[in-house]
């Protein structure tokens, strides 16, 4: 039989997850204000990404039967020996398993390259990234966080410049990128792709295309290569973001939900044990009485 005391610690109980619940559901209604704006920066990024692909692989014919002494560093291919991984991820938690979800599929691409190469680095995006890397005992080159809810190209061009002044100096050989890619509200998929060096997207035209550049080819590629590299990653940094404010939205929403159930079960039980200790003090005050009367 419940005590006064049980009583009082369920009472407690039932305020603490209504404080939690209300902390929740803020968090869940500042997540999906942020959202609708994040959403809308990645999808509008995507179409100028992608008519970038579509023109690389327009030029994809030219850069494979160039000549290789005059090709842009950045579409040069060599054996890898110092293979580099951007790894972008949240600065914060609470958006249900998005950032392990990531924090997986960078380990596993990192864990399969260092068998065959001399040395894997990682450039971190993000504080669950860089803390999840740290641990683990990669080397890093570079570490940026706080790049806000709505990163812009200011805060995208020195993580571009990092990996192409790198591996134009020989001193990486290959740049993977990983991200959280945006489907919907629902559904965020971790992504890897290469990076570089710049190669043809899967599904353009094979094979050289005859037509006309106006500027060179080479001065073409001078401009048009650090941009696509810059646009690739700007388009996974809005995607992660997006993903992050809705990952976080749903989990609060679950939480919420959740301790909205809790508190349900708890009042009920709390109206048990108060019965039980209101009977328990009508039963002691009858039989006090009965003996008075005795």
């Amino acid at each position: 039989m419940a005590g006064a005391g049980a009583v009082r610690a369920i009472r407690d109980r039932i305020r603490s997850v209504e404080s939690t619940s209300k902390v929740t559901k803020a968090m869940e209604l500042v997540a999906a204000s942020k959202m609708r704006r994040a959403q809308d920066r990645a999808l509008s990024s995507r179409p100028y990404a992608n008519q970038m692909r579509a023109v690389l692989a327009q030029l994809a014919g030219y850069a494979a039967s160039a000549d290789p002494d005059t090709l842009h560093a950045l579409l040069k291919q060599r054996p890898v020996r110092h293979f580099a991984f951007i790894h972008i991820t949240a600065d914060r938690g609470l958006a249900g398993g998005l950032n392990a979800n990531m924090n997986r599929a960078g380990a596993v691409l990192a864990l399969e390259h260092q068998p065959r190469v001399e040395r894997v680095s990682v450039v971190t995006v993000g504080r669950k990234g860089r803390d999840f890397f740290r641990r683990a005992g990669f080397p890093s080159l570079a570490e940026f966080t706080e790049l806000g809810d709505y990163p812009g190209m200011d805060k995208i061009l020195p993580i571009a410049r990092i990996v192409m002044d790198d591996y134009m100096r020989g001193e990486i050989d290959q740049v993977y990128l990983g991200y959280q890619r945006f489907v919907n509200t629902a559904v965020q998929r971790p992504t890897l792709r290469q990076l570089l060096p710049v190669t043809a997207p899967e599904g353009g035209a094979p094979g050289r295309i005859d037509f006309l550049f106006e500027p060179s080819p080479e001065q073409l590629f001078e401009t048009l290569l650090p941009r696509y590299v810059e646009m690739q990653i700007l388009e996974a940094v809005l995607d992660a973001a997006a993903s992050e404010q809705s990952a976080r939205m749903v989990a609060m929403r679950a939480a919420t939900d959740a301790a909205q159930e809790m508190v349900a079960d708890l009042t009920l039980t709390y109206n048990k044990a108060r019965q039980e200790l209101i009977t328990s003090e009508l039963l002691d005050i009858v039989g006090g009485v009965a003996a008075l009367e005795a």
